[in-house]
């Protein structure tokens, strides 16, 4: 499946310069999809250069005709939907409901970013002297190195790559190596739609050895990832040497919040969408439930009773609501982060294994826990699978500091029907998002990132676009003879 692709340098699909290439894995059923490109030093070093020529093309091109371009991704991508949807349903695992809504998602994006390519406003201010004036405006920060993670590989990219092409700039986009093929189709979309060669770059392969090459690089001006804590401080020591701009959008462990006035079969139908989505693989995901004790016990049934409805199988199918895990690694960690919790003294109400029928692939049941204390290793480590801990509160100063009192502070959820408890609920939270009585978090009209050890930057809405854009200032001077 990967042949027709490789390296994409300079506008054309290349092989590896050395012929070296790396196997990509089902998750269904651990069957080798194909054998994918890896980059070699020269590879990575013809990119940077063609990277580089592309952005004095693209940063010349008017904001009207990178608009056109970045929409006509944007309906490309709505046209290929059920090519795209195959991809990430066979590397990713995910249903391929869910998939498409992937690409509904990724199309947003880019039609967001078509719009604010035009909008990117400077300002002239009043001067103090009253023969010159000051102008502030904007300029493209230059070459983007975007760094794109396994578990939503279109949408991420898109997010990175259509930011950067409105803000004028070039970009050199690594895909993850479990999910390559993915993120290449996309990149094909846009030489597709018209975006001219040397001004979207793909390299594959070692994400170590790429990455490092990259920053050591004097042509990449910013760096864009989403990932890992651990992977983000790398790479931030990294930039941190040729003084590159970084957004990361790292870890998360999402506080759940159920206070006591809430339609409680209501509620777990929304924890439902928000925690099994890409089966609860998803920076965003609830990670702790903290649900008011006198709703405790009705939610834990009604969370047993449709869990246990979700059908579990191959994304191909028809009807299957979680499809496997994506790797085998993350499944060894589910399970162990299964036993610790155990151990430590939670009680499973239901999962807490792999499938009875499923000889092959990475599957996992989904699994609801009670007992659950705040220093327990679930509550501190983020349980990137589908893991419902239950928690329960008292009060609404003690689950505010208790939700608070984590490294991480990506997105938070917070259900009541009294307003005045959500509105300050929302102000308290340490997050950089927070949903109010909804599953849904990220959209492509709002800036979207956390804070703390979650990272910095905003992806989304018309904030993003500042992060790949230099400011300037001009105080020119007036002189009428």
């Amino acid at each position: 499946m990967y042949e027709k692709f490789g390296q994409f340098i300079n506008g054309e699909w290349k092989k590896s310069s050395k012929g070296e290439t790396y196997e990509v894995v089902n998750p269904a059923n651990e069957e080798i999809i194909g054998s994918a490109s890896k980059a070699s030093s020269e590879d990575i070093q013809l990119a940077l250069k063609s990277a580089e020529n592309g952005l004095e093309i693209w940063k010349n091109t008017s904001p009207w005709e990178r608009s056109k371009i970045i929409r006509k991704i944007s309906e490309l991508l709505r046209k290929k939907t059920d090519v795209l949807a195959k991809w990430l349903t066979l590397e990713v695992g995910k249903p391929l409901t869910e998939a498409a809504g992937e690409i509904g998602g990724a199309a947003d994006i880019f039609e967001w970013n078509s719009e604010e390519t035009k909008r990117i406003y400077g300002e002239t201010l009043q001067s103090r002297f009253p023969n010159t004036r000051i102008h502030v405006y904007y300029q493209p920060v230059g070459v983007v190195a975007a760094l794109v993670p396994w578990n939503f590989p279109i949408i991420l990219a898109s997010r990175k790559i259509s930011t950067a092409l409105a803000a004028g700039c070039s970009v050199i986009v690594k895909p993850d190596v479990i999910t390559p093929g993915s993120v290449m189709e996309l990149v094909n979309i846009c030489k597709e739609a018209g975006v001219p060669p040397g001004v979207i770059n793909l390299l594959s392969g070692d994400p170590a050895f790429i990455s490092d090459q990259l920053l050591s690089s004097d042509i990449i001006k910013k760096v864009s990832i989403t990932g890992s804590t651990r992977v983000g401080k790398l790479i931030l020591k990294k930039a941190a040497d040729k003084v590159q701009r970084v957004t990361m959008e790292l870890s998360g462990h999402s506080p759940f919040i159920v206070f006591d006035d809430v339609d409680i079969n209501k509620v777990t139908d929304m924890a439902i969408t928000a925690k099994f989505r890409n089966n609860g693989q998803v920076c965003i995901s609830p990670g702790r439930f903290y649900i008011h004790e006198s709703k405790k016990d009705q939610f834990a049934k009604l969370m047993v009773e449709k869990t246990k409805k979700l059908k579990i199988g191959n994304g191909m199918e028809k009807d299957v609501n979680l499809g496997p895990l994506t790797t085998k690694k993350r499944l060894e960690e589910i399970e162990q982060l299964v036993e610790t919790t155990k151990k430590e003294g939670g009680r499973i109400l239901s999962g807490g294994k792999r499938p009875s029928g499923f000889n092959k692939g990475y599957y996992y049941e989904p699994t609801v826990f009670d007992n659950i204390k705040d220093d327990f290793t679930i509550t501190k480590q983020e349980p990137f699978g589908p893991l419902v801990p239950i928690l329960t509160f008292k009060k609404f100063d003690e689950v505010v500091e208790r939700s608070n009192n984590n490294e991480l502070g990506l997105a938070s959820y917070i259900y009541t029907n009294d307003m005045e408890k959500a509105n300050k609920a929302s102000e308290l939270m340490e997050t950089g998002t927070v949903a109010v009585n909804t599953p849904v978090v990220a959209v492509a009209e709002a800036p979207f990132g956390g804070i703390k050890q979650t990272g910095y930057g905003r992806e989304g809405g018309s904030m993003a676009i500042k992060d790949y854009l230099n400011i300037k200032y001009t105080h020119m001077g007036i002189h009428y003879d």
